[in-house]
């Protein structure tokens, strides 16, 4: 027999099902941002984003690494995903995660990558050449832009879905998650560094 619980206090069942559905719940909101960057690597090649070019600095303005192939790949899987998601919130599939609008969905997409071509842009400034690590930065860069560029123009979204909670949780679990799948993707071949 389970024992009474003070007034107001939640039990240990409460508190672990409650932090199971918010880490969840980071996850599910920003799919859409998480997956750009996997299948940018995936479907890259060919032309930079740069066109070679260098800045005033006599470094590439981004490098290689960024590609048109690769950015239209990795912004069309965050809408796909994106478009699964709010498929399976409307059929209620999914009653316990926060919902996305189609204007979400592709901001945080696109966004996802504009701030990994932002974060390119002063790596080279700093010196540091395509693969070099950049701590913290490397794991944040896509889910600031997602969100600043999801704030900016879907501000309504973001203020309804976004709690303080959920927020915090986002910023402590994407750099796990984003190690994780480089070292990952690493052992597999798909990436020559594992950040």
């Amino acid at each position: 027999m389970r024992k009474p619980n003070l007034i107001g206090m939640p039990d240990s069942a409460t508190i672990l099902s409650n932090g199971l559905i918010l880490l969840g719940s980071a996850i599910w909101v920003m799919l859409p941002a998480y997956l750009p960057n996997n299948f940018a690597t995936l479907t890259g090649g060919g032309m930079p984003i740069d066109m070679r070019r260098t800045w005033s600095d006599g470094r590439r303005i981004l490098g290689d690494g960024k590609t048109i192939r690769g950015f239209v790949g990795g912004v069309t899987a965050g809408i796909l995903i994106g478009l699964l998601q709010m498929y399976a919130e409307i059929s209620g599939l999914v009653p316990w995660f926060p919902s996305h609008t189609l204007t979400a969905v592709i901001l945080l997409a696109v966004g996802s990558l504009l701030g990994d071509l932002i974060k390119s842009f002063f790596k080279r400034r700093q010196g540091i050449e395509r693969g070099g690590e950049w701590f913290l930065v490397d794991q944040l860069d896509f889910v600031i832009g997602a969100l600043l560029l999801t704030l900016l123009l879907d501000s309504a979204w973001v203020v309804q879905t976004i709690t303080l909670p959920l927020l915090i949780t986002i910023l402590i679990l994407t750099p796990l998650l984003h190690r994780t799948v480089n070292i990952i993707g690493y052992k597999l071949g798909l990436k020559k560094v594992p950040w």
